[in-house]
């Protein structure tokens, strides 16, 4: 499915194309990146989106991401098939598995890896997606939690597993630093439902499998459907098994810089934070990861013109 960045589509909704990247360097896992895309950069606080897979890994080391920092952010990590292996300068070493939610939340300053582990599935397929931390927390003291039991709903057809925020009454109990909503979403064929939402959150939806007519817009893995505000439900209607990503959330208002993997408010402070982890012998404001077999990832040369702060859309 071809589609222009930010096509605005009969129903009034944008329908905003995937960019294919290679994880980790030239040879790394590929992704498809919808958020930040060219027009929009954000979805409530939600501001970056990943999907990969399904991946077979015969013959592949599978994700290979060494230790990097981050700030002013939290990591939200989301399995539909494998495992991964998260290690930060906490001290966390934990495996997700799907069904999981992995949610490092990066205040002032972290650092994480992320592997496939030596014994695993043989196939990996997902979503990684950051939240911007508004300006009250994201100087906080970083965390990581796991949360293995999360709530579902389930409605005929429909089975919606709530991973941040509260969707029809049922609350996941991960941290959220924002009004948000964020669910996984699985239609059975031929399957019919309608789903409450907020008028005062902004939307959108990702496809990860299978194909669903959503507001009246046919959507197929690869682009993010941005549905807006002002939307009291959401309906849906599935071709084929579909399963997708729901997110949602207050719109985020506050101007920031999104800089590799760096969410501040101005140039001088991505300034800052890159050169906190050059400088990092002895760990500093990111601490040290233990156990990952391999360099550390580099931070890339900041660009030759000054970042400027931005708002949720380009």
């Amino acid at each position: 499915m071809s589609i222009p960045d930010a096509t605005t589509s009969p129903a009034g909704v944008e329908i905003l194309d995937a960019t294919p990247v290679a994880l980790g360097g030239p040879r790394g896992l590929e992704v498809t990146r919808t958020l930040p895309s060219k027009h929009r950069r954000m979805v409530g606080a939600w501001c970056f989106l990943d999907a990969y897979g399904p991946h077979r890994l015969a013959g592949s080391r599978g994700m290979r991401v060494g230790p990097h920092p981050h700030i002013g952010l939290q990591t939200v990590s989301w399995l539909v098939a494998g495992e991964i292996l998260h290690r930060d300068s906490l001290g966390s070493r934990q495996e997700i598995r799907p069904g999981q939610l992995n949610l490092m939340t990066a205040g002032r300053g972290i650092s994480h890896s992320e592997e496939t582990p030596a014994a695993h599935s043989g196939v990996l397929q997902g979503v990684q997606l950051w939240v911007a931390l508004p300006d009250a927390t994201r100087n906080g003291p970083p965390a990581f939690t796991q949360h293995a039991q999360l709530p579902v709903l389930t409605d005929g057809g429909l089975t919606a597993t709530v991973l941040m925020g509260d969707l029809a009454g049922a609350v996941s109990p991960a941290r959220c630093d924002t009004p948000l909503l964020g669910a996984e979403v699985t239609l059975t064929a031929g399957s019919r439902a309608t789903l409450p939402l907020r008028p005062d959150f902004e939307y959108a939806v990702l496809v990860i499998d299978g194909a669903v007519t959503v507001a009246d817009v046919p959507v197929q893995p690869g682009p993010l459907l941005y549905l807006g505000e002002g939307r009291t439900e959401l309906r849906l209607a599935a071709g084929p098994d579909t399963r997708l990503m729901l997110l949602g959330g207050e719109p985020f208002t506050e101007r920031f810089v999104m800089w590799w993997n760096f969410v501040g408010r101005d140039h001088d402070e991505i300034v800052a934070a890159r050169q906190a982890w050059e400088d990092r012998a002895g760990g500093g404001p990111y601490g040290v990861v233990r156990g990952y077999d391999g360099p550390d990832i580099p931070a890339p040369p900041m660009p030759i013109t000054r970042l400027v702060a931005r708002g949720r859309t380009r």
